[in-house]
């Protein structure tokens, strides 16, 4: 090592979109026209900065001896009550933007789970509210950069 290399503390989380199923005619008419998307995606009213407030996709840290995929079940179940397996899970992404989080480098894991409409959410842990938005009505602000995971997700689902 030189004396002009740096080194910075990385930090892995796990995110989780979770949207419901939705029918095969809905499938269609959606293709056809947007207004039809019966979809919606689960989003956490976020209890502490940063982002206070604001809207966000379920989500934590990676625990030691912990994969990202537990931990996307794990925080998907301790924000909102929602349990899924691991094998219900799909991996949509890394996002490793250095400023995407206010707190320093942070790096997460973003996966897709679908679930079935009229899925119970009930917020836990450090959610303030969990609630399920229909994909075409979303806050108009979302917490780091969830809209860009978010849009991912969707593209990759439909």
């Amino acid at each position: 090592m030189t004396e002009s290399e740096t080194f910075e503390t990385i930090r892995y989380t796990a995110d989780v979109v979770a949207v419901t199923r939705e029918s095969v005619l809905r499938r269609v008419m959606r293709r056809i026209n947007r207004r039809f998307d019966t979809r919606h995606v689960l989003l956490i009213e976020r209890g502490w900065d940063p982002f206070e407030g604001h809207w966000a996709l379920p989500g934590g840290h990676v625990d030691p001896g912990e994969t990202a995929l537990q931990a996307a079940v794990r925080e998907l179940g301790e924000e909102t009550g929602v349990q899924v397996g691991a094998d219900e899970l799909r991996l949509i992404g890394l996002w490793d933007q250095p400023e995407r989080d206010p707190r320093g480098r942070y790096v997460t894991a973003a996966y897709l789970a679908v679930v079935p409409a009229g899925t119970t959410a009930v917020a836990g842990d450090d959610a303030r509210t969990a609630r399920w938005w229909p994909l075409n009505d979303l806050p108009v602000r979302l917490a780091f950069d969830h809209a860009d995971i978010l849009a991912t997700a969707v593209a990759s689902a439909s």
